[in-house]
């Protein structure tokens, strides 16, 4: 369920803080945050946010496209280390039947 459109979108007010000094004095230092669930807004665009994905923080500079998402979007929780090549897989099997004929 989305969040109610009158309520509009929900920003950490401590985030907010930062975003609109490091706008005003021109830093170009990353804001690291842990507010995965803040919505990004139109005033967060050209910052860069390191967000934390429970192990470690990942850059990210804000663009257009990403105005209305979430924070934790661009930060992925889980690795992918890929699928297991067809080749590892038969290598085992073969073993076992070399064994299985003796």
């Amino acid at each position: 369920m989305s969040r109610s459109v009158w309520k509009g979108p929900f920003v950490e007010m401590s985030l907010m803080k930062k975003a609109q000094k490091h706008k005003e004095q021109g830093i170009k230092k990353p804001i690291k945050t842990w507010s995965r669930k803040s919505t990004i807004i139109p005033e967060f665009i050209g910052l860069t946010f390191e967000i934390h994905n429970g192990k470690k923080f990942f850059p990210v500079t804000i663009s257009e496209e990403m105005v209305g998402h979430k924070l934790g979007e661009f930060s992925a929780t889980r690795q992918f280390f890929g699928h297991t090549p067809a080749d590892k897989k038969a290598a085992p099997a073969e073993s076992e039947k070399k064994d299985v004929k003796k």
